[in-house]
């Protein structure tokens, strides 16, 4: 249905873009890479630097490949990867509303779930899977629960290693 693919491609553009824009943003905003360093760092999330790189790299290159229709399920496991991480990490501690302070997790958590549709939704027949005949492929335009699947176990398995591995908050005070 043209209907869908027109979602398909809506939700592609806005979630792509945005996660650009904040991977653009990571690196070349502001502190640049090493304040984006420092930040993780202050968070918890250690090497700072190595996450930096590696997180940023991620936002442009998920967002980019959102915005072509390409590997759009594992572009999806990208992007909640690196949203959980930031739900978790930053985001949960200061309740809902993004405008409280500290900002809460209500941004996080409706790109994360937005995410989630799309690698259910597929990219849909306006894509680069598609032209390229990779929506029939397993493993790359997967979509349905298959495609859910592969966002959840790869952005939630994903997130999860690295919050187990990296992430060490500074002790609260009790």
């Amino acid at each position: 249905m043209i209907e869908v693919d027109i979602a398909a491609l809506v939700l592609r553009a806005v979630v792509g873009g945005t996660i650009i824009a904040h991977g653009w943003n990571h690196a070349f905003g502001g502190g640049r890479l090493p304040g984006t360093a420092r930040w993780f760092e202050s968070i918890g999330i250690r090497p700072g630097r190595v996450h930096a790189l590696f997180a940023t790299l991620t936002e442009l290159l998920a967002g980019a490949l959102l915005l072509a229709g390409l590997l759009n399920a594992l572009a999806a496991a990208a992007v909640l990867g690196t949203m959980l991480v930031a739900l978790v990490a930053n985001h949960r501690k200061n309740g809902f509303f993004i405008f409280r302070p500290g900002e809460g997790y209500e941004y996080v958590l409706m790109i994360s779930l937005v995410a989630c549709a799309m690698a259910a939704l597929g990219a849909g027949r306006i894509s680069l899977d598609q032209l390229l005949g990779l929506d029939k492929i397993a493993g790359f335009g997967l979509a349905g629960w298959t495609g859910l699947l592969v966002a959840l176990m790869g952005g939630g398995g994903g997130a999860a290693l690295l919050l187990a591995t990296s992430w060490r908050p500074a002790a609260t005070e009790k």
